[in-house]
């Protein structure tokens, strides 16, 4: 080989391993997150057949781009609880974050416990964040490198459609422009963090309110929806076979005024109007992920906190053991790994799973007393056996677990409810009382806590407390409340 040659080769062999090497470095490089969170979003989107009417393509086509959980669910079917769980990464039976909590609570949970948030700032990560996050406002340094501080403008409305009773109870089509709503102004602080080339790995938290009350969103969302809303499927003798602490969590009263008033239509719509909104958002997210400078090194994780009742068991709301209350949307998109997409997780998996899910993405070792698994490997192995069962928990001593078919839950007065949901997909037959249904119940009896740890008892919200010490708890709550009250007044000179 001639001398000339000998250096071509070497100079070949160079480029080859410079092109080796960067590829591995550009591997390795920690992605950056966009984690939108989502407020009261049921299965009543598309690609989870909740409602043949939804009209969520973007999160559709998101699923369809990345890796679809659609048997996932919450921690607990309220958003403090849930919440509390996912960011702290601890499961509300070893916290004993069961209930809500006043906004409070969080400079104690800051001493306790490391966010997800700030786990991923304590190792080189920029955080920013946007909308609802944490239950409440929650903004800390120790988290945030930024934070949007929202305008907030009153809301006008079209005229004839829908109905309210109060700010809140409203299910009405605004006509204001979409800078002034609340989710927009969200969407965009996160399209213009995805749109910039950053110096660290960047973490962008991107929390859209809707559809959580009041169901207001631009009327163009409404105008989409077809005039007649199909209802969910109801039967009359459902709740014959539920026990007292079941029923009890019903918000029987706000069912029975829709269903007496002929409602149900309107807020039905109303809610599907504000699902199609969210998916608006989320489309300009992803299409800035997608056209941005991040494009092939980004992870996008959208979850909501819990689902929601539109009627189905005679509720309305969340706040019970359910499937309604409980299945969430959950996509994990991971732009490094074409090879994942499309794919289907179908075991029940919960929202815990995202904090260690989040930390092994990005290479960061997690707190020992972090809860769940990371779902990492479910991205190409989809059909893996889960780790640990999906819990649900609302209040001390009450708690539902989901598997891939079958849904138990326990109240903590000892009564079950058994549901084949691969068979029975609305729970409308509990099996637990049927002798040939023995077997399974007491293998998913297994599955439940063995230890739970005593509800935190500061800073309690009253009305959410359910469980084995409820009547005492409550009590404690009224006490802390009059303590505040009295603080606030006005004192004497």
């Amino acid at each position: 080989m001639s001398h000339l040659l000998l250096k071509g080769a070497f100079a070949s062999f160079f480029v080859l391993l410079l092109a080796t090497t960067i590829e591995a470095m550009e591997q390795n490089k920690q992605p950056n997150f966009v984690f939108i969170a989502i407020d009261d979003l049921n299965d009543w989107v598309g690609y989870m057949d909740g409602h043949p009417q939804a009209k969520t393509p973007n999160m559709d086509s998101l699923a369809n781009q990345g890796v679809a959980f659609t048997n996932a669910h919450s921690v607990a079917p309220g958003c403090s609880p849930s919440r509390n769980a996912l960011l702290e990464g601890v499961e509300p039976f070893n916290s004993g974050l069961y209930p809500f909590y006043e906004h409070e609570i969080h400079k104690d949970l800051k001493q306790k416990y490391t966010s997800l948030p700030t786990l991923l700032k304590n190792n080189g990560y920029q955080t920013f964040g946007a909308g609802k996050i944490h239950h409440g406002p929650e903004y800390s340094a120790a988290e945030w490198s930024d934070y949007l501080k929202p305008q907030h403008f009153a809301k006008t409305y079209a005229v004839g459609k829908g109905f309210h009773s109060n700010k809140k109870a409203s299910y009405r089509p605004t006509t204001n422009p979409y800078h002034q709503m609340l989710d927009h102004q969200v969407t965009s602080y996160g399209i213009n963090v995805v749109g910039k080339k950053h110096e660290q790995p960047f973490f962008v938290a991107i929390g859209l309110e809707k559809p959580h009350l009041p169901f207001d969103c631009p009327v163009e969302f409404y105008d989409a929806l077809p005039d007649k809303i199909l209802p969910p499927k109801i039967v009359d003798n459902d709740l014959d076979d539920i026990g007292p602490e079941g029923n009890s969590m019903r918000r029987a009263r706000e069912d029975k005024r829709f269903s007496d008033n002929g409602r149900w239509q309107d807020v039905r719509r109303a809610y599907l109007a504000c699902a199609h909104w969210v998916d608006y958002n989320v489309g300009h997210i992803m299409d800035a992920v997608k056209k941005g400078p991040n494009k092939d090194n980004t992870v996008v994780v959208l979850w909501s906190d819990h689902g929601y009742h539109l009627g189905e068991k005679k509720t309305f709301k969340k706040f019970t053991l359910w499937e309604e209350a409980s299945r969430v949307p959950f996509i994990i998109y991971d732009t490094r790994e074409p090879e994942t997409f499309g794919r289907e997780v179908k075991q029940g998996v919960t929202l815990i799973n995202i904090y260690k899910t989040i930390a092994e993405f990005a290479g960061i070792e997690t707190p020992d007393y972090v809860d769940g698994f990371s779902l990492v490997p479910y991205m190409t192995n989809p059909a893996l056996p889960v780790e640990k069962p999906a819990i649900m928990s609302w209040g001390q001593g009450n708690y539902s677990v989901r598997t891939q078919d079958w849904r138990l839950i326990q109240y903590f007065d000892g009564t079950q409810e058994l549901y084949h949901n691969q068979e029975d997909q609305n729970e409308w037959h509990n099996l637990a009382g049927q002798p040939e249904y023995k077997k399974k119940l007491v293998e998913l009896t297994a599955l439940l806590p063995k230890q739970e740890a005593p509800t935190v008892e500061k800073y309690l919200a009253g009305w959410s407390i359910f469980g084995a010490d409820k009547a005492r708890l409550r009590a404690v709550a009224q006490q802390q409340k009059n303590a505040k009250s009295q603080s606030e007044k006005p004192q004497e000179k």
